[in-house]
């Protein structure tokens, strides 16, 4: 009755407005709309497998509870109080779990609302834009939805405007896909330069290494000339040391030689006196 009232209400008023100056008046079928928009059935598929899956979940906690309840009247018979309190207490809390779960997934403001509003409203913002364009186009006053709450009790198909939304969006989604190809051509000699300042850049890195290399190999063979030299006059030092030690130790035995032959002829001398 209510919704016959608005109806009759709404016809009423636009009737009323219809006598001042002609009205044009369109509506859309939301649901045709939103079942040919790709985007929307990927969205609902996405959607659908979330919602499988929590309720998975939440069924298969639901069977555990009822396992849990029958062994307990099973074994009721056999347990103290205790342990009977304290398995109904296991079992309170674990319902406590699955309602607060049921909340968290299917509440008024569960995952099922904000993945559906994530999911689903960038398409019913296509949507919402594309009425927008077709209305202020053709000038529409009154734009309504078939599946809303307010009854129809006959729509005229040549005001069914779900097919011009349909063409809308994909419009302006060919024109999206359009303009991000050319922002890819732009990009593509950008990156081409890049590409061949990326390749200046490693020569002059390669020649740089280059120079570095053949700058630490003169060093190199610096330090290994030094070396040379050094281990060179090293050995020059140590050839002429030897030769003096030689030469010393030949002075020394020449020196012992000759007190030796001194020492003899003094012996020989006295020897000589001694006869006489």
């Amino acid at each position: 009755m209510k919704k016959i009232f608005l109806l009759v209400v709404l016809l009423f008023s636009v009737t009323s407005i219809w006598s001042q100056r002609n009205q044009i008046i369109a509506y859309m079928d939301m649901e045709y709309i939103l079942e040919n928009v790709p985007e929307y059935i990927q969205a609902q598929n996405t959607l659908d497998a979330k919602v499988a899956k929590w309720r998975k979940k939440l069924d298969d906690q639901a069977r555990h509870i009822e396992v849990l309840k029958s062994d307990l009247a099973n074994e009721k018979a056999i347990l103290t109080k205790d342990l009977i309190e304290e398995k109904e207490e296991e079992i309170s809390i674990k319902q406590v779990e699955l309602r607060r779960l049921e909340s968290l997934y299917f509440g008024p403001n569960g995952d099922l609302f904000l993945v559906r509003k994530q999911l689903v409203k960038p398409i019913q913002d296509q949507v919402y834009n594309a009425v927008q364009s077709i209305a202020k186009r053709k000038n529409y006053d009154f734009v309504f939805e078939k599946s809303s709450d307010l009854v129809m009790l006959y729509s005229n198909k040549k005001y069914d405007i779900s097919e011009l939304v349909l063409s809308t969006i994909d419009r302006t989604r060919l024109q999206e896909q359009k303009k991000e190809e050319r922002n890819k051509k732009k990009a593509a000699p950008k990156k081409e330069v890049t590409k061949v300042q990326q390749e200046k850049i490693e020569q002059k890195e390669e020649l740089q290494n280059k120079k570095i290399e053949a700058v630490a190999k003169k060093i190199a063979d610096q330090e290994a000339k030094k070396k040379e030299i050094a281990d060179k006059r090293k050995a020059l030092m140590k050839q002429r040391e030897e030769k003096r030690k030689l030469l010393r130790q030949k002075k020394e035995e020449a020196r012992k030689k000759k007190e030796e032959e001194k020492k003899e002829k003094e012996k020989e001398k006295e020897k000589n006196k001694e006869d006489n």
